[in-house]
């Protein structure tokens, strides 16, 4: 799976596509953590109108993501989740530790 990343101003923009389950989070990890090192961003901003679905794996790419940026005093944020990630998003917790639009 490849993920779209687009960097604006402090932000690291990560836009995946399809679906974030155990077969491709480990891609989707990697992507993401070798483009926020490379772009010396301190925010990350999860685009998520093109993931179709995810499981616990996605979820444990973006907590990864959450508590890797929190610890170096950055905010993430979920924006855009089709419905049924939405959902996902709200039953696993996700929703009440950071910012989603």
């Amino acid at each position: 799976m490849e993920v779209k990343i687009t960097v604006n101003k402090n932000t690291l923009i990560a836009a995946p596509a399809g679906e974030i389950d155990h077969h491709s989070a480990a891609a989707v990890r990697k992507q993401i953590d070798d483009a926020y090192e490379e772009s010396c961003c301190r925010d990350i901003v999860f685009d998520m109108n093109r993931v179709e679905f995810m499981d616990s794996s996605g979820i444990g790419v973006i907590i990864g993501r959450y508590k890797q940026i929190k610890a170096l005093g950055g905010k993430t944020m979920i924006v855009r989740p089709q419905p049924q990630v939405d959902k996902i998003l709200e039953l696993s917790g996700l929703k009440k530790i950071m910012d989603c639009g």
